[in-house]
């Protein structure tokens, strides 16, 4: 297997950073209290109430509480968005605050905004057809009818912002969907295409993905324990990840804070199986990310794995790594024990905490942790985090239909070597 030589985007001379976080989570609302949560190893699972439960033998979950969507949305009613798009709004909305643009300002630039997500507004949709089969069609909900579709994930944020100039798009490569967005945003950004760019994922609890889940046998009766020998399964969970973008040109203009620095990623899709992980095809989309970002195996400081806590995936994505980096990777941690599965939301999310964990110096614990899994043989920080001087980290994203996507971000400076001592 050879690595193919960089995309031509990574060789040019616009370098994209993260200047704005936006996160919802069930940890944590806001960057500050999602950084705590971190810190912390907080766990974010409790009972879902968001539905129904009666007849499942578990039913834990990770649920987004105490979120005020009229704390964030000022233009546009609450009840005229399901609940993924307010998650998706809310967490653009923090972006830009958290980023220091004003938004008169933002509202004069080329803009993308791009989401991604799993189930989009599956919920409602759960709402519309129960409706119909008890009562007809005729009895359907027109506002529930009006905020079902997947693209107000991201055209609601383009109407609480007030964009003009502005491409919004909501892509549903399932739960790689929020690093398919953040590298959507690199590429438009260093081909020139937009000025800024506002991307990650959005999903909320629902009923179908948790019974789809629960039918294949892999939720968690109480705790994710990813890479764990005891393991067994994941919490579904909800939120929303959103990053702002922008040129290092336009950071350093206006006095921007800067997070870190894009450098690259890989996309695959080896369609293998509907739900199956396989693992030539995780560790050429790593190779891929590698190259595109101009970085070596050695350079990884952790990995921020997708790590969903099922027996399948955990020993794939490891055996994958190996395969990548040898018989002594670098720490390698799942943040899901904390949040839950997020879907659309989950690599975002993940890479909002690579972007904090870098600034900040440590990397974030694999929680619910007792003994790791032979099989897996990673280093998972269990439990407690660990400080670091990160320079390179690299975030997985792996989901149904082979669908891969693996981001690499690194730690802001001056001038950014590439791998032979050249200023890039």
């Amino acid at each position: 297997m050879t690595t193919p030589a960089p995309h031509p985007e990574a060789q040019g001379t616009r370098r994209v950073v993260v200047t704005g976080l936006g996160t919802v989570t069930s940890i944590g609302i806001g960057v500050e209290e999602f950084l705590a949560g971190l810190r912390e190893g907080r766990n974010g699972a409790r009972p879902i109430t968001a539905f129904e439960t009666e007849g499942f033998a578990h039913a834990n979950g990770c649920e987004v509480t105490g979120f005020d969507p009229a704390e964030w949305i000022t233009h546009t009613p609450a009840e005229h968005l399901g609940r993924a798009a307010q998650f998706s709004t809310a967490a653009a909305v923090m972006a830009v605050r958290d980023a220091g643009m004003d938004v008169a300002e933002l509202r004069s630039r080329r803009a993308l905004v791009c989401v991604g997500t799993t189930d989009g507004e599956s919920a409602d949709l759960d709402r519309l057809v129960a409706t119909e089969i008890a009562d007809g069609p005729e009895h359907l909900d027109p506002a529930v009818a009006r905020r079902s579709s997947a693209g107000r994930l991201s055209s609601a944020v383009v109407a609480e912002l007030g964009l003009t100039d502005v491409e919004a798009t909501t892509l549903a490569t399932a739960c790689a969907a929020g690093n398919y967005a953040i590298g959507y945003g690199l590429d438009a950004l260093r081909c020139g295409d937009v000025d800024v760019a506002l991307v990650g994922g959005a999903d909320a609890m629902c009923r179908k993905t948790f019974t789809g889940f629960y039918r294949l046998g892999t939720i968690a009766p109480e705790a994710c324990q990813p890479f764990d020998r005891n393991r067994k399964g994941i919490l579904t969970g909800e939120g929303a990840g959103i990053l702002l973008l922008e040129t290092l040109e336009s950071a350093l203009a206006r006095g921007a804070r800067i997070y870190c620095e894009v450098l690259g990623y890989g996309l695959n899709c080896d369609a293998h199986h509907p739900v199956a992980p396989d693992g030539d095809s995780i560790a050429r989309c790593i190779e891929l990310a590698h190259a595109n970002a101009r970085v070596k195996p050695e350079e990884i400081d952790f990995i921020s794995a997708h790590g969903t806590g099922t027996r399948a995936n955990d020993v794939t994505e490891a055996a994958a790594i190996r395969r990548v980096f040898g018989d002594r990777p670098p720490s390698t941690i799942s943040i899901k024990a904390m949040i839950g599965h997020t879907m659309g939301a989950a690599s975002s999310l993940a890479s909002a905490a690579c972007a904090l964990a870098i600034v900040e110096g440590f990397i974030p614990p694999t929680i619910n942790h007792v003994e790791t899994d032979p099989e897996c043989g990673l280093d998972c920080v269990p439990n407690v985090p660990r400080e670091a001087d990160l320079r390179v980290v690299q975030n997985n994203a792996l989901a149904f239909g082979g669908n891969n996507a693996v981001l690499v971000l690194g730690k802001y400076t001056e001038a950014a070597p590439d791998p032979a001592g050249e200023v890039r």
